[in-house]
């Protein structure tokens, strides 16, 4: 196949570049070309912002088509309108990457497939996911623009250690209190569901829908089937660590009103991971069928922690997130106190 990737370095897209060009796919990748490591060997790069040069994309392109296009980098109505002029013509198959997140909150039922409701009134990032995935419905059932939705959940690789609460800067400052046997802050009591997947079992799922038929018009989520509590993440990584979890349990709703607005907490919680979810993938296995997880989350943690441990450029400290746990953790037990 030949392959058009917008974005193409993330944690998500930068597995399926790698596997891609293993097996022998034509790779195209239009990128800024910030991350120039991140570009593998063998893609062709056109570098180009196309949030902002559209005009010089076109350019670029030429008289280019593919078998597929996939937009890692649209999150808005409007980049996915830019998409339809640019690529309407231009490829047999449009992938538009939505989010498991776009599902109903709070749930009416745990257990998640295509079927269940998209509303998100929590999370502005869900909304707009949303409405992307209504714009491209429309497209198909009006001109027959060849879209595939897929939504992925909470998807990791060797560079980040997936937590429930951190701070803007990323996940290692709750790795870091770990490591200094502070407290971590887990929402509610720990006990809600959460699926964690791989990038690279990710990736599979993702090639086995491009150029496939059946997928045209569809909506399809991909994800691991395993299924844990926040307890047990947490203690999964403690254990990679070899320290000893302490885990410090506070609502919520708590952690959402009292963290700066531009952390969106309320989004990220209420509008998504404090939920307990269980991914139906019967839909995905049905069009891809030797698609298999096979990365248990205890393996993959400690792939990554290796690496981040290895790597000190991605251990990126964020004091101010730190400070706010620490005050936190104060502030409740102050008020326990008193009711005492």
């Amino acid at each position: 196949m030949k392959v058009l990737l917008i974005g193409g370095t993330g944690v998500i897209s930068k597995a399926i570049s790698r596997r891609l060009l293993e097996e022998g796919h034509e790779l195209w990748m239009i990128n800024r070309g910030k991350r120039l490591e991140g570009i593998p060997k063998g893609a062709h790069l056109l570098c180009a912002d196309i949030n902002y040069e559209e005009e010089k994309v076109t350019q670029m392109l030429g008289d280019q088509t593919f078998d597929v296009v996939a937009d890692f980098i649209a999150f808005v109505p409007q980049q996915l309108e830019r998409d339809h002029r640019l690529f309407a013509k231009r490829t047999k198959q449009f992938i538009y990457i939505s989010s498991a997140s776009a599902y109903q909150k709070p749930a009416s039922d745990f257990r998640i497939n295509e079927g269940t409701p998209l509303a998100n009134p929590y999370w502005q990032y869900s909304r707009n996911k949303i409405s992307g995935e209504e714009l491209m419905m429309r497209y198909y059932r009006e001109e027959g623009f060849p879209v595939t939705i897929v939504r992925p959940s909470h998807t990791y690789n060797e560079e980040k250690v997936p937590v429930c609460v951190h701070g803007p800067k990323g996940s290692w400052q709750v790795v870091k209190r770990m490591i200094e046997e502070k407290a971590v802050i887990i929402p509610g009591d720990g006990s809600s569901l959460w699926t964690l997947t791989w990038n690279d079992d990710f990736a599979k799922g993702f090639i086995g829908l491009m150029g496939n038929a059946h997928a045209i018009g569809e909506a399809v989520q991909i994800t691991s089937d395993e299924v844990l509590t926040w307890n047990q993440i947490y203690q999964v990584i403690a254990d990679a660590l070899g320290v000893e979890l302490k885990p410090y349990y506070v609502a919520s709703e708590f952690l959402a009103s009292c963290s700066p607005k531009e952390w969106d907490l309320r989004g990220n919680l209420w509008g998504d991971k404090s939920n307990t979810v269980f991914f139906d993938n019967t839909k995905l296995k049905r069009l891809v069928p030797d698609f298999k997880a096979v990365v248990r989350f205890d393996q993959g943690v400690r792939r990554s922690l290796e690496y981040i441990l290895s790597h000190p450029e991605y251990q990126i400290p964020d004091p101010e997130f730190d400070a706010w746990c620490d005050r936190v953790i104060e502030v409740q037990e102050e008020a326990l106190a008193k009711m005492r």
